[in-house]
């Protein structure tokens, strides 16, 4: 067993650390308290007016940066459109050609297919000629009638 004077550093030894648990929580609430006085007195200190202003001008600084953004933005969506343009006009333009090629190729195909009409129905006509004939029987002398 202990003898007294141990028991007696034991108690000892546990009101100093209650003692010091108590200035430990003592000073946790000077510090807390200070804390609170700053910011209650940093409050009361603030003047609305002041507030008002700073806030309008942080809310000027971000228009005029959300204007020259936009602005940024519609000069480029200008630039895009004029590219966007001008490829519609050269595919226009490319789409007109393309389509005049065509229509000339159709042209002559259709005047190749009217050629060898004419020269089937040509054939199949049996003309005499008249002018410009050799070794003929008559031998007249040209009246100005045109044979048929």
């Amino acid at each position: 067993m202990q003898s007294k004077s141990e028991q007696e550093r034991e108690r000892l030894k546990e009101e100093y650390k209650e003692h010091y648990r108590k200035i430990r929580d003592a000073k946790e609430k000077v510090r807390r308290s200070r804390y609170v006085k700053n910011v209650s007195d940093a409050v009361q200190k603030m003047n609305a007016d002041d507030l008002l202003e700073s806030v309008d001008e942080f809310l000027g600084k971000v228009r005029n940066r959300m204007a020259s953004i936009e602005a940024r933005l519609e000069v480029a969506m200008d630039n895009f459109t004029e590219e966007d343009d001008n490829l519609d006009d050269e595919l226009e333009k490319e789409l007109k050609k393309q389509q005049a090629r065509d229509t000339l190729r159709q042209i002559k195909h259709e005047m190749g297919l009217l050629y060898n009409d004419v020269e089937k129905q040509a054939g199949e006509l049996n003309v005499d000629k008249t002018v410009g004939r050799s070794g003929s029987k008559d031998k007249e002398k040209p009246t100005g009638n045109i044979e048929e």
